[in-house]
């Protein structure tokens, strides 16, 4: 049963919450405030943390830095929605404007915790990490600090300054070759050329010519000897790209030039002597492709010496938001643009969205909304994101696109109003309650609503307006003078 703690000054409130969660089959503790929340429990032990924006003493952005990798949902009113944008960027995983109704929250619960299924494994390891600051590549311009870009910026320094063959797995879009540009740049080459061979963009006709080169009159058509890639990077870098599409017949060449460091250009009879550092990267599963005869087992061994994993966009938390506003630093710049900046909706369907494309679809996507933005705000209809859609699909199974330990079913919503006092209800029960004692401007402070939110709601539940202390007040002083 998943763990959630519920942070929030008001009674009423959090009570309902609770109830309306533990009816949906959660674990619910309470506090009402931050400092209560600090004392009272582990925020490391928790599923996920729903806290008010405003809470007394500090304000319920101080958990995200102390949950550690526990997502963080904030609630707040819809006057303040600048104020959730800027809990987003402090690392909030997304936020709900109050009021809400009862399908809004069990749907943001579900999803969130559906979308960090190991979170309190990952605190077990980082708790004692500082993650207040987003590290970055000054090089390359790598951004992240979420535990496995850690790790990774970990990893180059530690196979940068060899002569070792790297490995660098991920996902398509993930940014291969950066990471490999960052071994380079960081390696004892630095000053020597890198050179980037797709393996997949060349004919399978021409990838043997083009990596070794070949003789004048080695072929129809070969009126010149050419020197091949692998050959003009000597002394420096080769990054082979999507080497799992690499043809059998070069696979062949290529493995001799790994175990010999020597390449032979077709037609010619002699071998050359060359010092280079080869750094290749797939999306694809090379052992399954080796398993079935796809890939050369013995070249597999050669090139797997040393690994580098980058992680799926979505699988980087925090880091999606920050990587997104310097992507649209880096857009404005190159398009000589004003100041524009992320709506609030634009920030929660940028970290609600699975991003398949990880970071090149980001980047394309922010790209075509800076282009395509009439104001300087850019909202989620301009990058191409339905957020209701995005909801929908993970909801219904979209979340399946993760490695959980087991497939994810979804819950079943529980809200019978019908069992318990629904938000709504405990809504006109406080106003009711406290209209005697609280100013409008008091009550819907106390709400988390805007004063125009709260007379809207007094329409719709037809709750009389009371006359104010002061009016009563004047009265008085008359009768006593």
């Amino acid at each position: 049963m998943q763990q959630i703690l519920v942070v929030e000054d008001e009674s009423v409130i959090r009570t309902a919450l609770r109830r309306l969660l533990e009816r949906n089959d959660y674990s619910i503790s309470e506090a009402a405030s931050v400092q209560e929340a600090e004392s009272r429990h582990n925020l490391l032990s928790f599923d996920l943390i729903i806290s008010d924006l405003r809470l007394p003493g500090a304000p319920g952005t101080d958990l995200i830095k102390k949950a550690g990798e526990v997502p963080v949902l904030i609630m707040t009113s819809y006057a303040s929605l600048r104020s959730a944008v800027d809990s987003m960027r402090m690392g909030a995983v997304d936020y709900i404007a109050k009021p809400f109704d009862h399908s809004d929250m069990l749907n943001a619960v579900e999803r969130i915790i559906a979308d960090h299924p190991t979170s309190r494994a990952v605190n077990k390891q980082a708790a004692g990490s500082n993650d207040s600051d987003v590290t970055q590549d000054r090089v390359t311009g790598i951004v992240g600090n979420c535990p496995a870009m850690q790790v990774l910026f970990s990893d180059i320094k530690k196979v940068a300054p060899t002569d070792s063959t790297v490995l660098v797995l991920g996902e398509t879009g993930t940014g291969k070759e950066l990471v490999a540009r960052s071994v380079h740049q960081h390696s004892k080459r630095v000053g020597k050329t890198l050179i980037s061979v797709n393996c997949a963009a060349i004919p399978d006709t021409l990838i043997e010519s083009e990596l070794f080169g070949y003789e004048k009159g080695a072929f129809t058509g070969a009126n010149a000897s050419r020197m091949g890639l692998i050959e003009a990077a000597d002394g420096g870098t080769l990054f082979l790209d999507e080497i799992g599409e690499l043809p059998m017949e070069a696979q062949a060449r290529l493995l001799r030039f790994i175990q010999e460091g020597e390449i032979r250009r077709i037609g010619s009879v002699t071998s050359r002597k060359v010092n280079v550092r080869l750094i290749c990267a797939t999306h694809r599963n090379l052992q399954s492709l080796a398993a079935e005869g796809q890939f050369r087992q013995d070249l597999y061994y050669r090139i797997n010496v040393l690994r580098l994993s980058l992680p799926p966009l979505r699988d980087r938390g925090k880091d999606i938001l920050h990587l997104a506003e310097r992507l649209l630093q880096v857009q404005l710049e190159r398009l000589d643009r004003g100041p524009m900046e992320l709506s609030p909706r634009a920030i929660q369907a940028i970290t609600t969205y699975q991003w398949p494309g990880n970071v090149r679809e980001l980047e394309h996507a922010i790209e075509r909304a800076v282009i395509l933005s009439d104001s300087d705000e850019i909202d989620n209809e301009a990058l191409g994101i339905d957020l209701e859609l995005v909801n929908i699909n993970r909801i219904r199974g979209g979340q399946g696109i993760h490695n959980s330990a087991a497939p994810h079913q979804p819950r079943s919503i529980n809200s019978d109003p019908a069992e318990d006092l629904s938000l709504e209800d405990y809504f006109q029960r406080f106003v009711l309650e406290h209209q005697d004692s609280m100013s409008e401007t008091e009550l819907a402070q106390k709400l988390g609503i805007s004063r125009k939110c709260l007379w809207e709601r007094r329409q719709r539940f037809e709750i009389p307006r009371k006359k104010t202390g002061s009016t009563s007040g004047s009265r008085r002083k008359k009768a006593t003078s």
